[in-house]
């Protein structure tokens, strides 16, 4: 079994981009990573990309640390029935801080769990393929490539309007 090899391709523009993503597509390689300096939806959206679940991650953790900042707080109350200048026990508005500062402490950590878990860290071979450049100013897509189909490739990603091709076996 012969191994794959990866392409990348560096364009100027996001519309370059996109083109040449689609005729990638049309001519029967597979796209397998787009670097973008910024975030794209048009991009997204091309490489068929779900919506991430990782805001489900980040509002079931503020949910659970509302509840669980409160419920603390409420069983703290009762717990050593504390009366402090006349206030009674149960005192809501007070609890209403804790419960705040606890939706932010578990919906940080519902997110990076989200991200641990939903993006694939640690993605180890990422730098293998990665242009700096594509941080700064330029696009660059990644394309995977059985090796007798490599010249076609190439080709391809010359008529797209590719600046550079960079090659990296996998």
């Amino acid at each position: 079994m012969s191994t794959a090899i990866i392409v990348t391709g560096l364009f100027n523009t996001q519309e370059d981009t996109l083109a040449a993503v689609e005729k990638i597509q049309k001519e029967g390689f597979e796209v397998t990573e787009v670097h973008s300096p910024i975030p794209s939806h048009a991009l997204a959206r091309a490489l068929g990309r779900k919506k991430s679940k990782i805001g489900w991650f980040t509002l079931t953790g503020g949910i659970i640390g509302f509840i669980s900042g409160f419920s603390l707080a409420v069983f703290t109350a009762t717990r050593w029935s504390l009366i402090v200048g006349g206030k009674p026990i149960l005192s809501w508005i007070p609890f209403f801080v804790i419960a705040f500062e606890f939706t932010i402490l578990f919906a940080v950590l519902g997110n990076v769990l989200g991200i641990v878990t939903q993006v694939g860290l640690p993605d180890l071979d990422y730098e293998n393929n990665y242009d700096p450049e594509c941080s700064g100013s330029l696009y660059g897509i990644e394309v995977a490539s059985a090796p007798e189909n490599l010249d076609s490739l190439k080709d391809l990603l010359h008529h797209t309007g590719s600046l550079k091709e960079l090659r990296e076996d996998k």
